[in-house]
């Protein structure tokens, strides 16, 4: 069963809402990156890219490692399991909508005499 209420959605989806840090975790997805390897692409100083990785860390997307001087993020995939059964479930809703709407739309092709309305005359 999804946990539709759950709480812990709440950090993940902040964290998705932002479209820095929806580039941050392609990136990762790809593999390891640093703080700056993770800024570069961006018009961004380390300690704005640093408050956007912290709000990864925070939500239980990412991980960071510190070797020496140099932070390394890493993807960690767990919640975003999570996050994708929630919308799963508002998947099969709207799947379930358009296919109403898909079968209205053939009907309606089929015989294109315009629906009779109340105040059409006899």
């Amino acid at each position: 069963m999804v946990e539709l209420h759950s709480p812990a959605l709440t950090p993940i989806f902040h964290a998705l809402g932002d479209a820095t840090r929806r580039q941050m975790l392609r990136a990762l997805a790809e593999g390891e990156r640093s703080v700056g390897q993770l800024a570069e692409p961006f018009a961004i100083s380390l300690a704005a890219a640093s408050k956007h990785i912290k709000v990864l860390e925070q939500a239980g997307l990412i991980r960071r490692e510190v070797r020496g001087r140099t932070h390394l993020c890493r993807l960690d995939p767990g919640p975003l399991a999570s996050a994708h059964r929630w919308l799963s479930f508002y998947e099969g809703f709207w799947t379930a909508r358009l296919d109403v709407l898909e079968q209205l739309l053939r009907a309606a092709e089929e015989d294109p005499t315009p629906p009779r309305t109340r105040g059409d005359d006899p």
